[in-house]
Parts: C-alpha cells; structure tokens; sequence
C-alpha cells in the first residue's frame, strides 16, 4: 500500500539575486506571482495542503523575517515550522538541516525548491516512488528552449523556424519525494546533487517522475519568468476564470 507524504520542506533560504529589484527587500519565495496577490510560498503552501500534507518545514536564509512575518499573519492551509539557516551549508546541508525539524522522522517526505511554481499530482509521483522502491524521486520537466529553432535538412537547407520548441532533455523539476533513510544520506554541508544523488544513481535507487502532460510548471529564476507567469495566469483567467491551476505555455509531460 502506498504510503502518501503528509510532511514536507521548502527550501526558500536563496537570495534570488536574478530577480532583482523584487528580492532587493523580500526573499525569492515572497515574490508575489502577478495578478494573484500573493507570493510564491504562498501557492506552494496551498498547493501542499491539497495534496494532503499537513507539516510544513520551511527553511530560511536570506531576509528570514521578511518570511516569518508573513506567515505569522497568513491564514495558512497547513502547520508550518521555520528553521534558519544561519550560516551556508549548500543545497544538501541546507536540505538535511530542514529535515531535522520534520515531525515524522520514520516517515517518508516532499521537498520542494521555493522558486518552483507548479501543479501537478504528488499523491501518483508518491506512488510512483514506492513502486519503484527508490530511495528518491525527482520530478523531471521538459521545458521550451527561450529561442526559437532553426530545422535543416541534410544539405543545410533551412526547412522551418520554430518558436521555443520543447527541450530535447528532462530537466529536474526542484520537486522531490524522499524515503525516511534519505535524510542520513545528505552531506552535512555542499550539494546533494553532486554527492548523494549521483551516489544513488549508481545504486539503481534515483528514480525521476516525467510531469504528466498538461502539468503546469515553472522555475521564477528572472523577472521575465514573472512576466511569462503572468501572462499564462491572463490566458486561464480568460479561459476558466482558475488563478489557481494555470494552463502551461510549455508542456513538461
């Protein structure tokens, strides 16, 4: 029987230096998407509770007041724990010392990046966890190359232009489902993904979960991606009047 997470971490302790002037003042995860009035954590946290998690860990870094201070006054759909990362301990540090405050130890958990924006069923990435007896689970994403494309044939005659045609490779997602023994597996300080994930892969214990087609995704890294959230905000609005599932410009699935 699939045992679903009902415990997860943000890690929302990044600076977000692309995303300036609007993290100038705010942590990148209270960065408001535009048209909704509220800030990315805010549809993570939504996004969780629907989901079925009940504990939230949120860890902390850059402007940690600025974070707490909104979640003290926030109607929140979940119990939620901050804990602040005082010095840098690397994406893999950062993350193992998140987990330490989790409720359920022995139980597996969700871990999200807080600049991610996205919908899609963690309940079948869970139980495509556990069918696979991994370790851990990332969600893979194919996202649209910001360029338009140039198809040729063999003799180098130009065929098509294609606008931001879908990437030729799954990228990781910064969506996670972790087993209880991961937690001990990440590097007291550094990165996960240069250390514990390759180490897993070797194992045959790293699985990647594709996004379902039609899954809504998207990484706010720039004030362009801002925009582009904006905009596919507009066009569900006029579609379905739903602020909170938007339909994507790009398709992960």
């Amino acid at each position: 029987m699939t045992q679903h997470p009902t415990q997860a971490v943000i890690l929302a302790g990044g600076q977000g230096s692309r995303l300036r002037p609007y993290t100038d003042d705010r942590p990148k995860p209270m960065v408001e998407i535009p048209g909704t009035g509220v800030p990315i954590i805010g549809h993570q946290l939504a996004w969780l509770a629907e989901e079925g998690v009940t504990d939230v860990v949120v860890s902390c870094g850059h402007l940690a007041e600025v974070l707490e201070e909104w979640l003290a006054k926030a109607e929140l759909p979940c119990h939620v724990t901050t804990v602040i990362e005082r010095e840098p301990l690397g994406r893999g540090g950062g993350l193992k010392f998140a987990a330490r405050s989790l409720p359920r130890p022995d139980e597996p958990w969700y871990a999200t990046n807080g600049d991610i924006w996205t919908r899609f069923s963690l309940r079948e990435m869970a139980a495509f966890h556990t069918e696979r007896d991994a370790t851990a689970t990332l969600a893979l994403a194919r996202p649209r190359i910001p360029w338009g494309a140039v198809e040729t044939d063999e003799f180098g005659h130009v065929l098509d232009f294609i606008e931001a045609p879908p990437s030729p490779y799954l990228i990781n997602a910064g969506v996670y489902v972790f087993s209880p023994r991961f937690t001990e597996l990440l590097p007291e300080r550094g990165d996960h993904e240069r250390t514990t994930f390759p180490r897993l892969a070797r194992e045959r214990a790293l699985a990647g979960f594709p996004l379902p087609q039609g899954s809504y995704w998207r990484a706010i890294d720039t004030a362009k991606d801002l925009r582009e959230a904006a905009k596919e905000l507009t066009a569900q609005k006029k579609s379905s009047g739903d602020v909170e599932n938007p339909r994507p410009a790009p398709s992960p699935g």
